[in-house]
């Protein structure tokens, strides 16, 4: 069998995460997509010719882009040698692009594939699978596709009729995690996200993206997400989402991750390839691991996915400078915490946010985690960074990665 060989990420950008409804609107998944690809051209000076391949990540898709790795590549300029794909593996599907085109590097399937993640959840489908059959009596059902992907990710085995906060809330009874605690991570999530924005530390990884409008174009190169203005009082007047149905519920808008629209994309290849072409190595990937669990407690499943990927590295958490675990939930977040013994409030914890501040555009989220982690590490003075997230459905996925 052939020796696997080393994989290096390199230019991890993304464009900024706009929120649901809120300056990206415009734009759909495709045009996010192209966006950003043809940022990752002009910043590098990368050749199109010399990529093989585009694998993208999708989690709302319509037919407007089918395959849409190849459909965003055409589109961005890309030649016709170059192929295409998407995938899905829901909020981990960022990530598992740029996995995914790991594989295809170490095996020499491929020299150069870019990871593209994007979501337009602005855009998401509404939809009915019953108009080829006739109308019906009483007319067609649509269906909200943000909605419905999370009440049947559970397959019909495992159901998750109140979707993913209907599992956060069982976590919060597993573990007896209280409202305060994550209302304060939630406030936390949001300081560091704008104490980032305030210092330009996000300035290295964001594409403008420039928005058509009826009176002209806006330039769009700031999260939206983050609120300076966010405070526990605030946090604490929300209502939880499922109160109705549970007097004990503590899951609110404002400890959840938001709804949001982004695109991200890297260059995935060796060290050779990566200085024929002129490329910067920032991150090393070390060991990767994906995990399931029980979809009706999918919040815990970066648990043990993290401790497959850090014992097939051979080190610890300890040895972890950061460690970007997605805020999908707060409480999911303490949950997590709670398994690992690690402080909530511990600096090496998302220092720049996560899902609840900067929002969490499903197939964008791996590689924004990937393009944050990449920066955070040199700052920080650190070498080994861990990312990984929930899944909705009950997996997880994480990676260990080693500054280049």
């Amino acid at each position: 069998m052939t020796e696997l060989r080393e994989v290096v990420v390199c230019a991890p950008l993304r464009t900024p995460v706009g929120r649901l409804g809120g300056a990206l609107a415009p734009l759909d998944a495709r045009a996010l997509a192209v966006a950003v690809l043809r940022a990752l051209l002009d910043r590098t000076g990368l050749d199109p010719a010399a990529v093989d391949s585009v694998v993208a990540a999708q989690g709302y898709p319509t037919m407007e882009s089918p395959a849409l790795g190849r459909v965003a590549a055409l589109d961005a300029g890309f030649p016709i040698t170059t192929t295409g794909y998407q995938l899905d593996r829901r909020c981990g599907s960022g990530l598992q692009a740029v996995l995914n085109a790991a594989m295809e590097v170490q095996t020499g399937v491929a020299d150069v594939v870019v990871a593209l993640g994007v979501e337009s959840m602005s855009n998401a489908p509404l939809y009915t699978e019953q108009g080829r059959r006739g109308v019906p009596p009483g007319g067609l059902l649509l269906h909200d596709a943000l909605a419905r992907g999370r009440e049947t990710v559970g397959g019909t085995r495992y159901p998750t009729p109140d979707g993913n906060v209907g599992t956060a809330e069982t976590l919060r009874a597993e573990y007896g995690i209280g409202r305060r605690e994550q209302d304060a991570l939630a406030l936390r999530s949001h300081q560091r996200a704008v104490a980032a924005q305030a210092s330009g530390a996000f300035d290295a990884e964001i594409v403008p993206v420039e928005v058509p409008g009826r009176r002209g174009s806006v330039v769009v190169d700031r999260d939206e997400h983050p609120r300076p203005d966010s405070t526990l009082d605030a946090l604490a007047a929300l209502r939880p989402v499922l109160l109705a149905t549970d007097p004990d519920a503590t899951v609110t808008a404002g400890n959840s991750s938001g709804q949001n629209d982004a695109a991200a994309a890297c260059v995935v290849t060796t060290p050779d390839h990566a200085l024929r072409l002129g490329l910067t190595p920032m991150l090393r990937l070390r060991s990767w691991a994906a995990a399931g669990v029980d979809p009706r407690r999918f919040g815990i499943a970066p648990v043990p996915a993290t401790h497959l990927a850090l014992a097939r590295a051979g080190v610890a958490l300890a040895d972890v400078d950061v460690l970007e675990l997605n805020e999908a939930f707060a409480v999911q977040v303490l949950a997590c915490l709670a398994d690992w013994r690690i402080d909530p409030e511990d600096p090496r914890v998302n220092p720049r946010g996560s899902g609840i501040s900067l929002g969490h555009p499903i197939g964008a989220t791996g590689i924004r985690m990937l393009a944050t982690l990449a920066h955070e590490l040199p700052a920080l003075d650190g070498t080994l960074a861990v990312e990984t997230m929930c899944i909705g459905g009950g997996q997880a996925l994480a990676a260990v990665f080693e500054r280049a």
